[in-house]
């Protein structure tokens, strides 16, 4: 028996590892698809992670020409192959990008340091294939698109950030994990202004998923990729900040932020059923504290009120 089918909830479903070899994908390839939403996933019932249904796999399987129409759903060409596909230069291709007219699906960091693009053939192909693109692959660049890319114009970073919240709140199971999706985006000062409270700001920190793993954590590749997850455009940055402020709203009705609990006042002390009178005030000093033995009896002179007699020598 499999490791991924010891439990019986785990019969009816599979580990990603092995849901990717099932389906003839590639780890990375299977990922994707999963970004994408051509397959499901749900949650693991012991806390490991997300899985794949039988169900799910064999619905992928039963489409024609599986396996190799789903790897085609989901391969991932960088500049030059993505040039090649469109039958562009390298350089148009990459301007293109630029302007969002073509959108990153995902990317990774060579060992330079320098963030590699890729984008999904098969929608490279429809564009390519659209005839109200032929002059943007052939002809000369607009002179508005020229006179953007001039002003350094570059939205490949924010469309892949706009495509990944996608993935995210496609997999957010509750407005908390929605309000943890969209503050991935904004950097901590921006979440701080949004969410003064401490504890609601800690809690929603909880479902605030970071950016796709690269490199140690701390490393320069690992900050650089935080760099690219995290929104710099004024207008993203304004409506990340409205749908942040929207959905946690809702997540504060669906279940309000948990906080510590309030100290208990101190037990009032319970009163005897039948309480030892207060002894009356004297000149002579009275304990602050109680004996531990029982009072003495008072000399027959001091409740008669008199002197103390005095000590004869």
């Amino acid at each position: 028996m499999s490791v991924d089918t010891v439990t019986t909830p785990h019969r009816l479903s599979c580990a990603p590892s092995r849901a990717a070899r099932e389906l003839g994908l590639r780890r990375g390839e299977f990922d994707l698809a999963v970004h994408l939403g051509h397959i499901s996933t749900v949650p693991d019932e012991e806390g490991g992670g997300r899985r794949v249904t039988r169900s799910e796999i064999d619905r992928l399987s039963a489409h024609e020409g599986f396996p190799e129409s789903l790897r085609a759903r989901v391969t991932a060409v960088g500049t030059t192959e993505g040039a090649a596909v469109m039958e562009v230069p390298p350089g148009r291709f990459t301007r293109l990008a630029r302007l969002g007219l073509v959108v990153p699906v995902t990317f990774y960091l060579n060992r330079y340091r320098t963030v590699v693009w890729q984008y999904l053939a098969e929608e490279l192909r429809q564009f390519a294939a659209d005839e109200k693109n032929a002059r943007l692959l052939t002809a000369r660049m607009p002179e508005g698109l020229r006179d953007q890319l001039e002003t350094g114009l570059d939205l490949r970073a924010r469309n892949w950030r706009g495509r990944h919240l996608g993935f995210l709140l496609r997999q957010a199971g509750d407005p908390w994990e929605q309000a943890g999706a969209v503050a991935a985006f904004l950097d901590p000062l921006q979440i701080a202004e949004i969410v003064p409270d401490p504890y609601e700001r800690s809690h929603l920190n909880r479902f605030r998923p970071g950016p796709p793993a690269h490199g140690a954590p701390g490393s320069p590749t690992a900050h650089l990729a935080e760099r690219i997850m995290t929104a710099d455009d004024p207008d993203e940055i304004g409506w990340l900040r409205a749908d942040l402020a929207r959905v946690l709203e809702e997540a504060r009705e669906h279940r309000p932020a948990p906080r510590p609990a309030t100290a208990r006042p101190a037990a009032k002390p319970t009163r005897a059923a039948n309480p030892v009178p207060a002894p009356a005030q004297h000149d002579s000093p009275v304990p602050e504290e109680p004996q531990p033995h029982p009072p003495r009896k008072l000399p027959g002179w001091l409740r008669r009120g008199k002197r103390r007699p005095p000590v004869r020598l």
